[in-house]
């Protein structure tokens, strides 16, 4: 088996952080930590990447941002954050927009092993753990947005999607909605788990009953959200309001109803996700749960920057912020009759 720098702190007793820097002659580890670092390393027989190494030693000062699809604003959003803090610390940012291709994201993550790039942050990524972690095994430096893998050498940031569902299904419960349908995004999105759960969580806590067929994927783009909406409509089940994975596939709900003369929130409430720029300009406005998404961006790349000259603590590599339940006209209405 293959002697990992994670196996070298473990024994050792320090951060994978200490590790490299020891490996990198730093100045900021003590002699006596040194020494110890040095004699678990030479008695597992650990030997460094030495592409890895290489790399770090001749910086290109560029980083990659690998995001779905950059037609959406919540991605360009994030990239803005990423873009305007890099460039603060003399860094480049090359995007690649995988278009919701799995193959594409790894073939631009793989850039990480020819020197092309420093470090790579995926914005929602649709590739494994298992897939993300070995690149991270092999010393290569990548943030994550929008979901958690624990590693070492990965920081991450993200919201909680379950508590922000349930504040959504909770404020529609309020409203006397007991029909609630759910668009998501793609299958195999973690949001779009995490969301679902939410969902879930929320009608069996207010004991209303689950119904699958409420459920449609959308996406997580307008025509998706369209298209969800109209097989939504051809069950011809009843449901009072649609919880939308995001303000992408909302913009879809908005259309469908529009060609169905369904009068919003009148006869349909609607919420969304991500305060994207238009959301506040539809008639009538949206409600949506607020991500800051400029500072999930700003605040990663910053950490990233950081984690690669090492000068931050790998235990310091996750970050959490909050949303806000931001409620307009879209679902402003209560049903009479109901509390």
């Amino acid at each position: 088996m293959k002697i990992k720098i994670v196996d070298v702190a473990t024994k050792a007793g320090v951060a994978p952080a200490t590790v490299s820097r020891v490996l990198n002659d730093s100045s900021k580890v003590t002699p006596k930590t040194k020494a110890k670092v040095m004699k678990i390393i030479n008695e597992l027989g650990y030997q460094p990447n030495a592409a890895a190494k290489n790399l770090r030693s001749q910086k290109t000062m560029t980083i990659g941002v690998v995001v779905p699809d950059i037609s959406n604003s919540y991605f360009s959003e994030v990239i803005k954050g990423i873009g305007n803090i890099a460039y603060s610390k003399k860094y480049k940012v090359v995007i690649c927009d995988t278009e919701n291709n799995a193959e594409k994201e790894l073939e631009f993550l793989n850039l990480l092993t020819t020197r092309t790039i420093d470090g790579v942050i995926m914005v929602a990524p649709m590739l494994s753990n298992e897939i993300i972690l070995n690149f991270a095994d092999h010393e290569y430096s990548i943030g994550i947005v929008g979901r958690q893998i624990d590693h070492e050498r990965i920081p991450c940031i993200l919201t909680d999607n379950v508590k922000f569902s349930m504040q959504v299904i909770s404020h529609l419960v309020g409203l006397g909605h007991r029909e609630i349908a759910i668009i998501n995004g793609s299958s195999h999105a973690v949001d779009s788990s995490n969301r679902l759960e939410g969902y879930l969580k929320a009608l069996k806590e207010h004991q209303i009953p689950f119904h699958p067929e409420l459920i449609e994927n959308g996406d997580f783009n307008e025509t998706g959200g369209y298209e969800a909406f109209k097989r939504l409509l051809a069950k011809k089940i009843r449901f009072s309001a649609v919880y939308s994975a995001n303000d992408e596939m909302a913009l879809g709900v908005y259309r469908a109803c529009s060609e169905h003369g369904i009068q919003i929130p009148m006869q349909l409430a609607v919420v969304g996700v991500d305060n994207n720029r238009i959301s506040k300009y539809l008639n009538p406005p949206l409600s949506t749960v607020n991500q800051p998404k400029y500072t999930m961006g700003a605040l990663l790349v910053e950490k990233l920057i950081d984690m690669m000259n090492e000068n931050e603590d790998a235990e310091n590599r996750i970050l959490k912020v909050e949303s806000e339940l931001l409620i307009r006209g879209s679902s402003d209405y209560k049903i009479k009759g109901r509390e």
